[in-house]
């Protein structure tokens, strides 16, 4: 199912919103320290809440958290051995990661939440639903991933194990070309105004041992599949249109009772960066309509 707006008028009123200030913070959820950034009214029990991808900084929502943060709460975190945030070789899991946002929100007082996780981010949004349910969590967003099927995935989608498995070693061996390899790879659109060389070094914070066990544990650790089937709030799924998972995420959104699923053209993989404009005319669109169920 689509989501039916007029565009133009949603694309009008995001530019007429102010823009608001992001500050940024750490949050200890047990021996871990969370590192985030925030805009909008910091006392509001409800918030957006933006999970960045594997090894990638928070910051790359700065257009989300200034854009939305002028009309309600946003909330951008570093996992646990991304950025700022705590290096550990404890934990490295989408599971682990569920608990450490569990612990976030309720550090900030956040009991209303709307989950959006891009790439990475999409594991540990389907983790946190599989611990925790859905009594804190409004609504969820899925950008431009699918979530794992665990071990199955090497017999279900061997052409995307082999990928993942035989980057591995070249990461390993040459991780900051490796990295910077990967930092270009995920915009198609220019961005003269983004440092990418700001973007790799965030990514190289996460030691490489520590990533190779982030990145099998993704996509390899378990199937994360159940929590979404069960899911009973509003769920959408924003995918690059060209993008090599494009398929397998429609799959997806139709096994997702409620679900929306939407294409946005000429996007990477950080969709939100490449298609700032699109990607926010549609999660408006998806917040308005829940705000009116």
């Amino acid at each position: 199912m689509g989501i039916r707006f007029n565009s133009l008028i949603a694309v009008l009123l995001l530019s007429a919103t102010a823009r608001a200030q992001i500050t940024d913070g750490t949050t200890a959820v047990g021996s871990v320290k969370i590192h985030y950034l925030q805009s909008g009214p910091a006392k509001s029990t409800r918030a957006l809440i933006l999970i960045p991808g594997w090894r990638l900084p928070a910051y790359l929502w700065t257009e989300q958290l200034t854009r939305f943060g002028a009309h309600e709460r946003v909330i951008a975190i570093d996992p646990r051995s991304q950025g700022p945030s705590t290096k550990t070789t404890e934990g490295n899991t989408p599971e682990s990661r569920a608990v450490d946002l569990h612990g976030v929100l309720t550090n900030l007082g956040v009991a209303h939440a709307t989950l959006v996780g891009w790439s990475q981010g999409a594991q540990d949004v389907s983790a946190y639903l599989a611990q925790f349910g859905t009594s804190t969590v409004d609504a969820i967003v899925l950008v431009d991933s699918p979530v794992s099927w665990g071990a199955a995935e090497v017999d279900a989608h061997p052409g995307f194990a082999k990928v993942i498995l035989s980057g591995i070693p070249v990461y390993a061996r040459s991780p900051e070309d490796y990295s910077r390899g990967m930092v270009r790879s995920i915009f198609v659109q220019p961005h003269p105004d983004l440092d990418i060389n700001k973007i790799v070094q965030s990514t190289m914070q996460t030691p490489p041992d520590i990533g190779v066990a982030m990145l099998t544990q993704d996509i390899f650790g378990a199937d994360r599949r159940p929590a979404l089937h069960a899911l009973d709030k509003p769920a959408l799924i924003i995918a690059a249109a060209k993008g090599p998972l494009f398929d397998l995420q429609k799959e997806e959104a139709a096994t997702i009772p409620r679900a929306q699923f939407v294409a946005i053209e000429n996007a990477g993989h950080a969709v939100m960066v490449d298609q700032p404009a699109q990607f926010d005319s549609v999660l408006t669109a998806f917040q308005s309509a829940g705000s009116n169920k």
